[in-house]
């Protein structure tokens, strides 16, 4: 497991490149038959994905960074498979997830096992975790069945639509709370304006991304932004003081997730994009 440290504002301002991606990108995710996370000290988040393509792979705890017998002992994880049809297994019960169904399995589940239907077209299981301090029960979310947002316009480059899987008033967690959001043909543009929440951090995974395309990951200070260059099934994680926007070079979707003080999802710090730099 990769553990990371987020530097705080002003040691962000002095970081190029190379430094700027060590401490937020997540560029080792998807990686076939392996369970590859990230540990940040940002409330504790868990970063991670599982390919099984050869047999069955599971989430087990780690006691040098989480102290802990098994995973979920003292955490919850939210779960969307973005590729071909697979399952998680959980303390024995098989739940079948296609491409875009989200899981939320709840802390004390000691069995977490992730499986693929077809090897050939292997399921990709995305997962962000964070500590839990109750245990709410493990619920399957179909894509169908997840809450619609429809926001943007054409004129501005932004039409596109938030599902939410876990959240308020819908899947009960103790902090999590997790989605995704399909940009339209033509638009590129997500989260404008832009806003920041001193009360959560928030993991954004961008994919459905062609090769030869990318996507301009915006973030810092409002007075201070900088960028990061993300390509197909890459994450960055962005601390509360930090913005998090982007801009395609053409239009592609994102999971994202937060954890932190609350679960309102309107809680933002609206930035005027006139203060921008």
């Amino acid at each position: 497991m990769d553990v990371r440290y987020s530097p705080d504002p002003l040691a962000y301002r002095k970081m190029d490149t190379d430094e700027l991606r060590a401490h937020f990108l997540v560029d080792t995710l998807f990686a076939p038959d392996k369970l590859p996370m990230v540990y940040s000290d940002v409330d504790r988040s868990i970063t991670g994905s599982a390919v099984p393509v050869k047999g069955e792979l599971q989430l087990l705890g780690s006691k040098k960074e989480m102290a802990a017998d098994y995973f979920l002992e003292r955490r919850e994880i939210g779960i969307i498979n973005i590729g071909g049809d697979g399952g998680v297994r959980c303390d024995g019960k098989e739940i079948r997830l296609r491409q875009r169904d989200g899981l939320y399995v709840g802390r004390g589940t000691k069995e977490v096992v992730f499986t693929s239907a077809d090897r050939k077209q292997p399921a990709l299981f995305y997962f962000v975790s964070y500590p839990a301090h109750a245990e709410y029960p493990t619920t399957h979310a179909p894509f169908e069945k997840s809450t619609p947002t429809r926001l943007g316009t054409v004129e501005d480059a932004n039409k596109r639509t938030i599902y939410k899987y876990i959240h308020a008033g819908a899947i009960k967690s103790c902090q999590l709370v997790m989605g995704l959001t399909q940009l339209e043909g033509g638009s590129v543009w997500n989260t404008m304006p832009v806003h920041t929440h001193q009360r959560r951090s928030e993991i954004y995974m961008y994919f459905d991304i062609p090769e030869n395309a990318l996507v301009v990951h915006l973030l810092g200070e409002p007075s201070e932004t900088k960028h990061l260059l993300v390509r197909n099934g890459q994450a960055v994680i962005s601390p509360s003081w930090s913005i998090h926007a982007g801009v395609g070079t053409r239009n592609y979707s994102f999971i994202w997730a937060m954890g932190g003080e609350n679960q309102e999802f309107d809680d933002m710090d609206w930035v005027d994009m006139k203060t921008l730099r």
